[in-house]
């Protein structure tokens, strides 16, 4: 005790340092120091660089703020659609937000952040437990079927306060995002203090803004983890003329697969350009079409130049466009601009 040294490591990378490391003299091992536990990451978001040429300045940044965050967790993470980018673990959505907004403000990075998802657990019929943080890794159908013995999601203990008068809504809110109401309890004569166990899956994307609409800003909301349950989990997938987009995919409880199917196509519809050939979007879960949608063809007036004469003249010209549609839906290529996945991500205003 009152020793002051300091020690030599061979590391590479700062990282490679983590607190509560405890170090002894070589052949003399002592128990590690107790009460550091490495944070645990919640939310899981894929970041991209909006301009594939900002990649390298982006990975920079990130390495930046990671020194002095190291709550965050990073691997790299490689998408058809979007190129090359980052899995990041955060501790809760508040956290992945200023981490975005430091990025922007401080590096002046542009960067697209992809819905955030959380980890599930897979149980296996031979005892092997798996957990998934992306969607690309979740298992088809045909495996869940064969293979799969339950898949479990997390769920957090909620507890809201709130003035009496929203005591209703607040009900509302809990069971339409799955949430089971332990119970409610009043504080004094105008607040009130309900505790409910809810799906991790449901407080990660719009439940605190719908919380604070229904109560007009009144209500306050905390809440901590709880452990797995199991449920009835299902991967849903977009595709467009045929192909899978990973970026969009997506692991939901059952019952919502129709309505969040319905309307991404219906936002993707909107934002997709339309090219010379039909565009089809299809959301799928468990190998079946949820939602179809499909944007036109842009088509040249090829009877134009005709002015009477046979129908046979006309018909001719028509199915020679008509193979050549056909030719073209083959080796054409469907471009996704940047605005279907913000229209994707950003929150639905019912």
């Amino acid at each position: 005790v009152g020793q002051v040294g300091y020690i030599v490591c061979n590391m590479k990378s700062i990282a490679e340092a983590h607190v509560g490391d405890t170090f002894y003299r070589e052949k003399h091992p002592v128990e590690a120091l107790p009460g550091f536990v490495p944070a645990k990451s919640m939310v899981f978001a894929g970041i991209f660089p909006i301009d594939t040429g900002e990649f390298d300045s982006l990975k920079e940044s990130i390495q930046k703020l990671t020194l002095n965050d190291s709550s965050v967790s990073v691997h790299k993470e490689t998408s058809a659609a979007l190129g090359q980018g980052w899995r990041l673990g955060f501790l809760g959505t508040l956290h992945m937000d200023v981490f975005r907004q430091r990025l922007e403000e401080e590096y002046d990075a542009s960067v697209l952040i992809t819905a955030p998802t959380v980890p599930y657990q897979i149980k296996y019929r031979d005892g092997v437990t798996k957990f998934i943080r992306t969607p690309a890794d979740f298992p088809d159908a045909a495996t869940i079927q064969d293979f799969v013995e339950s898949t479990l999601e997390p769920y957090v203990a909620a507890t809201l306060i709130f003035p009496e008068q929203y005591l209703g809504h607040m009900l509302e809110l809990c069971t339409t995002h799955r949430g089971d109401i332990q119970n409610h309890t009043f504080i004094d004569e105008t607040r009130v203090i309900l505790k409910c166990r809810i799906p991790m899956a449901e407080i990660v994307t719009d439940f605190f803004d719908k919380l604070k609409s229904k109560s007009q800003g009144f209500a306050s909301f905390d809440y901590e983890e709880s452990g797995y349950d199991k449920s009835d989990l299902v991967k849903m997938e977009v595709m467009l003329n045929g192909e899978s987009v990973d970026a969009l995919a997506a692991v939901m409880h059952k019952t919502s697969v129709v309505t969040v199917g319905r309307d991404i196509a219906k936002r993707l519809k909107e934002v997709i350009r339309r090219q010379l050939f039909d565009i089809i979007i299809q959301t799928a879960a468990n190998g079946k079409v949820v939602a179809r949608e499909t944007v036109k063809q842009l088509r040249k007036n090829v009877t134009a130049k005709c002015y009477g004469g046979d129908i046979t003249r006309k018909m001719k010209l028509l199915n020679k466009q008509k193979e050549g549609k056909k030719r073209m839906k083959k080796i054409g290529k469907v471009e996704l601009p940047q605005e279907a996945f913000l229209s994707i991500m950003t929150k639905s205003q019912d």
